[in-house]
C-alpha cells in the first residue's frame, strides 16, 4: 500500500484532487488516531486532522520518499500539530490565570481599605447609641449568626420581643450611621 501512497502523493503534488481523496481515505484513521491520543478530545482531534490534511495538500510537492513513508510523514505532521494545539491551549489558560490575578477584586485598593475602616468606626460608634437589649440582640444575630428563635431561647424572651429589638436597633443604627456621614 505504501508504494501506492507514494505515487498518490506525487499526484497530489501536481494538484490531483481524486488522488488526494485516496490519500485521505488511506491516512485519516492514522492521523486522527495520533491526534486523538495526544489531545484526548475527539472534536479537537477532528480539527487537527483537518489541519493536517490541509498541510499535506500544501506540502505534498516537498514530500521526500527517501526520508520516510507517506504514513510516517503524515503521522509526524499530526503529532506536531496536536502537540502545538496542547501548548496553545495551555498558554491560553496560563494567560487567563495571569490576567485574572492582575485584576484585583473590588475592595482591595488602599482607598477601599480606608473607607472600610471608616465604616467600621462609624458602626462601632453607632452601636453605642443602642440600648443594651438592642445591641445584644443585634450582636447575636449578626456576629453569632443566630436565628430569631435561637436568640429568643438564649435570652429567655418572647420571639416577638427579639424581632422588635432587632428591628428597632436596625432603625437606630441606620439613623446613627447617617449622622456620621
Amino acid at each position: 500500500m505504501e508504494p501506492d501512497l507514494a505515487s498518490s502523493i506525487a499526484l497530489v503534488a501536481a494538484g490531483d484532487q481524486s488522488a488526494f481523496a485516496g490519500v485521505y481515505d488511506a491516512l485519516s484513521p492514522s492521523v486522527f488516531g495520533v491526534a486523538r491520543r495526544v489531545l484526548r478530545d475527539p472534536s479537537q482531534a477532528e480539527e487537527v486532522t483537518q489541519e493536517v490534511f490541509v498541510e499535506i495538500w500544501r506540502l505534498a510537492p516537498r514530500f521526500d520518499s527517501a526520508r520516510g513513508s507517506v504514513r510516517t510523514w503524515a503521522t509526524t505532521i499530526a503529532h506536531r500539530r496536536a502537540v502545538d494545539r496542547v501548548r496553545s491551549e495551555q498558554a491560553h489558560r496560563d494567560r487567563q490565570l495571569r490576567v485574572a490575578g492582575e485584576i484585583s477584586p473590588p475592595g482591595d485598593g488602599p482607598d477601599e481599605l480606608v473607607v472600610d475602616a471608616e465604616d467600621r468606626a462609624r458602626a462601632r460608634a453607632a452601636m453605642t447609641e443602642l440600648t443594651p437589649a438592642q445591641r445584644e440582640a443585634l450582636e447575636l444575630a449578626f456576629y453569632d449568626g443566630l436565628t430569631y428563635v435561637q436568640i429568643a431561647d438564649r435570652l429567655g424572651v418572647a420571639l416577638g420581643t427579639v424581632k422588635t429589638r432587632i428591628r428597632d436597633g436596625l432603625i437606630r443604627l441606620r439613623t446613627a450611621m447617617g449622622a456620621y456621614r
